[in-house]
């Protein structure tokens, strides 16, 4: 296995004369990193100031070959660190914040230095160094950080209140960079390490020192700073040769708060139990969820007379079993061409791109509409749940986890639906219960789509139901190799404004203050907005954006998007299988995973292979004389017209020849039947009509306006046809 090196990276160690800081950067020293080398050289109170430590370390660099420059300055004076790194090796991508002291006393003898000196150090010259770092990783799109916290910090310690303080301060700060940082590729953790050092030596005994060295921490250090590590954020103990991660856990809780009622330190006291009670409890990892559970108790508070508390289990409160097989009320959904139209602009269509004028007018010979606005008849089925007998279901608990979207003919743009849904399935997540609602839609008698919506419900798991079901449609990793192809699209700032009118109405994609409440720095774009844009992408990529060729997608959302952010659709061909993963391009936070969509395989009879077996036609000689006259003037042609033309002959109403002209590339080129590569403009028309434009016996003009001759494309380009068909081509 391939070696992890740090050729060509700058790393910075604060406090490498000896113990943990000087393993560190021996270790980065010998797999070829230049090493900054600080220590101001005091003793363990912060007291004096000596050189000798870090040089002592910098000769062992060097000594084994490798590149190493000592600084003397005081972590508080973060810009000196930093212009060192700079001044010996012209940049900085490394930063471990290791320098340390300790002034241990008890709280009621903890003096003003005693705190101040510490988070000094600790706090303030981590800070200090990171900060003047930061622009400069910034703007190389790379950095790696370390925070160096305690375990007194994570758990606290006697005698420790102001070493404990300022190495929580130090999580909370890394936790932020790893945030601020990550859209620009610096990563920021944090380490809790255990190892025999001078700040050790004093309270463990040696046998136990001998066991920690300090060796035993440097790999993770270095894992945590190398090119490969994607993780961010993250807070480990370390020693001994043992790594563990750390993460929060927070039980379900308890609201005891009452619409219409103060809330009474009483009813704390009645229901502490369950508000201290860690059955199923869930795991925040970030901000946003954190908040969740407040904006789902405000919600509730506004729209029920008594707020119940959240139990530990769901057991005695519903029987899931009794939803299963249930059926939901009857839905109607009427909707015209306004509609698929005002879905297709709120999925990002654009008459930018001449190719969705065909979603996006309704006067376009092939109007279509999207295959996936067959969510939109069915997605108020998710509110239906909350009537189900069986389902005690709080809906701002409810969670769009997966959807699978079936189509068994292209909608139609305009009409009258009817949407039957039933509870196909109920599954015990522990944590939460996952709803399988199948939704089936007719027009009339005709069945036309099928969807599933998975629903998770948070905390509402415990129940002892099954955990799987065979009734649900699965996800499918992508294959493991480069993507085969990748479209990446960028949402305008009013994406889920505009989408939003397509019926999801939650104020989480609207109200700033409600975004906030729920942990977001602004409202939210819609999940299924970017099951719209991935699908597009996929008709667009592989099937030229005929909606004949859709069958199915899948989905599960993970992230969610800002809107103004761009979506980066990854897509990996196998046969009529696109298997698909959506990210957001300037973070890479994965947005759908697990994620395909199924298409129709081309039929014979729908796509030419070429020119078919049928008599000569006129226009067969016109495109004898084209392709002649660029194989004499061809690069000429390029120049003047740097464009692609397709044709398309019809005869009788149906297409007999499929021609494209080739002004772009090298000499130029005319290809016979289906193309492989993309048109700029495709032109169809009669074979007869054909001729008579070609001769001038009608104006293209007014072919174009009576419907003789069809444009798909730029339509611009077709200007330029005079180049070809008058200048060169005197047929």
């Amino acid at each position: 296995m391939k070696s992890l090196m740090f050729d060509g990276r700058v790393v910075l160690v604060t406090g490498a004369g000896g113990g943990l800081g000087r393993e560190y950067a021996l270790a980065f020293g010998e797999r070829g990193a230049a090493v900054i080398v600080n220590d101001l050289g005091g003793d363990i109170k912060g007291g004096g100031r000596s050189s000798a430590a870090a040089d002592g370390v910098v000769e062992e660099i060097r000594a084994r070959g490798g590149k190493a420059q000592a600084n003397y300055d005081s972590v508080e004076d973060g810009e000196k660190l930093i212009q060192a790194a700079l001044d010996a090796f012209g940049r900085i991508d490394v930063v471990i914040n290791n320098a340390g002291i300790l002034r241990d006393r008890s709280f009621g003898r903890t003096s003003d230095l005693d705190w101040d000196l510490i988070h000094r150090v600790h706090l303030r010259g981590s800070f200090q160094v990171t900060r003047a770092a930061w622009e400069h990783m910034k703007k190389q799109k790379f950095g790696r950080i370390i925070m160096t916290s305690s375990a007194a910090g994570i758990y606290g310690n006697f005698g420790q209140a102001n070493y404990s303080a300022a190495k929580l301060g130090l999580l909370g700060l890394a936790n932020t960079l790893a945030i601020e940082g990550q859209k620009y590729n610096i990563h920021c953790n944090t380490i809790a390490p255990t190892a025999g050092s001078r700040l050790t030596q004093t309270v463990m005994p040696p046998d136990l020192l001998e066991s920690l060295k300090a060796e035993y921490v440097a790999p993770l250090v270095l894992w945590l700073c190398h090119d490969e590590c994607q993780e961010n954020g993250g807070l480990f103990e370390v020693g001994a040769g043992w790594i563990g991660k750390l993460r929060w856990e927070r039980s379900l809780g308890r609201t005891v708060r009452q619409n219409n009622h103060n809330m009474t330190p009483e009813s704390v006291r009645d229901a502490w139990n369950q508000i201290c009670d860690f059955t199923d409890a869930t795991k925040p990892a970030n901000i946003q969820d954190s908040l969740q559970t407040l904006v789902e108790v405000l919600s509730r508070v506004d729209t029920q007379d008594r707020i119940k508390g959240n139990p530990t289990s769901s057991a005695g409160r519903m029987n899931p079993s009794d939803a299963v097989g249930r059926s939901l009320a009857e839905m109607t959904f009427t909707y015209t061409h306004m509609n698929t139209i005002l879905y297709a602009l709120g999925v990002g269509m654009s008459t930018k791109d001449p190719h969705h004028l065909k979603f996006l007018y309704e006067g376009h010979e092939d109007f279509s509409c999207l295959p996936t606005f067959g969510v939109i008849p069915a997605q108020s089925s998710m509110m239906g749940l909350s009537s189900v007998p069986g389902l005690d279901i709080d809906l701002p608990r409810l969670l769009h986890g997966e959807q699978h979207l079936e189509l068994f003919k292209p909608l139609p743009t305009s009409g009258t639906l009817t949407s039957k849904a039933t509870v196909a399935d109920v599954l015990d997540k522990g944590s939460g219960m996952i709803v399988l609602l199948e939704v089936h839609t007719y027009s009339g008698h005709e069945l036309l789509c099928y969807n599933q919506f998975s629903v998770f419900i948070v905390g509402a798991g415990g129940f002892g139901g099954k955990r799987t079901s065979e009734k649900a449609v699965a996800t499918v990793p992508p294959p493991n190799r480069p993507p085969d192809a990748v479209i990446v699209d960028q949402t305008s700032k009013d994406q889920a404004a505009l989408y939003r009118l397509s019926g999801d109405w939650n104020p989480l994609h609207i109200d700033p203050s409600f975004a906030a409440m729920g942990g977001f720095k602004s409202p939210i774009l819609h999940g299924l907005c970017s099951f719209g844009f991935a699908t597009r992408h996929v008709l667009k990529q592989y099937a030229d954006n005929d909606v004949s060729r859709f069958k199915s997608i899948k989905v599960r959302f993970v992230k969610p998007v800002y809107p103004g952010q761009s979506l980066q659709t990854e897509m990996w061909k196998e046969e009529n299988r696109i298997h698909i993963q959506c990210k957001v391009k300037e973070t890479g936070g994965v947005v759908l995973s697990g994620a395909y969509v199924d298409l129709h395989a081309v039929s014979d009879s729908s796509v030419s292979r070429g020119p078919p077996e049928t008599d000569e036609l006129q226009s067969d000689l016109v495109f004898a004389e084209i392709r002649r006259r660029i194989k004499d003037v061809g690069a000429e042609l390029v120049k003047k017209v740097n464009a692609v033309f397709g044709w398309e002959i019809t005869k009788d109403g149906s297409t007999v020849r499929r021609w494209t002209i080739d002004l772009k590339s090298g000499g130029g080129d005319l290809h016979g039947g289906e193309y492989k590569g993309k048109t700029d403009v495709t032109f169809t028309v009669a074979d007869d009509v054909f001729m008579d434009v070609v001769q001038g016996k009608i104006n293209p003009q007014k072919a174009f306006f009576a419907g003789k001759l069809k444009v798909r494309g730029n339509i611009m380009l077709s200007q330029k046809l005079e180049v070809i068909l008058k200048d060169y081509a005197k047929l």
